[in-house]
């Protein structure tokens, strides 16, 4: 597992990279405001079409209230 930060996820989302971007937040912080192509982990169903192999990148991201 690696920890990335910010810019380092924004960057990988402009270049196109191939990945899954797992969200973790809520309900409701999801359905306020979520990054494009995020899934949320709570909707497990979808996960096994996302993931064909367990090869796939998964980023995962949650809210840091530091």
């Amino acid at each position: 597992m690696k920890t990335i930060d910010r810019e380092d996820l924004k960057e990988k989302i402009d270049r196109g990279d191939d990945f899954v971007l797992l969200e973790v937040l809520s309900e409701l912080s999801y359905n306020r405001a979520h990054l494009p192509g995020a899934i949320r982990y709570q909707d497990r169903s979808r996960i096994p079409d996302l993931l064909p192999d367990k090869s796939t990148e998964v980023v995962a991201y949650c809210s840091n209230f530091n």
